[in-house]
């Protein structure tokens, strides 16, 4: 019985794409649900193209009502009965209370090497702190934010010269490598990290 997967986004959904394309044949996961803060997402396109279903939940109807935001959120992902949700470029912070009804399904990718850089603007933080390398980072969701429990990491060197904006293209490559090596065995059952070279 494959596993339920919703995944939610803000944007494009270039990592949601990555996610649903791999969830095909011998995978333990199939997509359900695609669902965004944002009616206007160029990714509930992309989703619908893909044959999933969409859902949409315009946070700013709710002005600033975070817990009546979450809780319309939270019922079209309950409609779709997942057993996992991805966090696939979700731009808004969600409450102790969402994350502690979805706790021990929901996952989330982050564009630093965590726990270094929680929060916006990673990029630009390692440029500016003179790293060596950044990277991407899956890990369970928490109460704390870009915390809980890593599920794997990828790792890209700085280069001389490099912007925020040519380290997050080279960063964006390893998400779309990372997200769904982690979904397939986070699916399975696996916990333990993987790491890509």
């Amino acid at each position: 019985m494959s596993k339920r997967v919703a995944i939610l986004i803000s944007g494009g959904g270039s990592n949601m794409v990555k996610l649903a394309q791999s969830m095909a044949g011998d995978h333990p996961a199939r997509p359900v649900l695609v669902a965004s803060n944002d009616p206007k997402a160029g990714g509930l396109d992309r989703a619908a193209e893909m044959g999933i279903s969409t859902a949409a939940v315009d946070h700013r109807a709710f002005k600033g009502d975070r817990p009546a935001f979450e809780a319309a959120l939270s019922a079209k992902i309950a409609a779709a009965n997942p057993d996992i949700i991805c966090l696939a470029g979700f731009m808004r912070v969600l409450t102790e209370g969402f994350v502690r009804h979805w706790e021990g399904r929901m996952i989330n990718i982050h564009p630093s090497l965590l726990p270094l850089y929680k929060g916006l603007h990673t990029h630009q933080r390692a440029l500016d702190a003179g790293d060596q390398e950044a990277g991407c980072t899956v890990h369970e969701v928490t109460a704390a934010l870009d915390d809980g429990p890593i599920l794997g990491q990828a790792r890209v060197p700085i280069i001389a010269g490099d912007t925020a904006e040519t380290l997050a293209a080279r960063v964006l490559v390893q998400e779309h490598a990372l997200y769904p090596a982690v979904l397939r065995r986070f699916a399975a059952g696996e916990r333990a990290p993987v790491y890509l070279p």
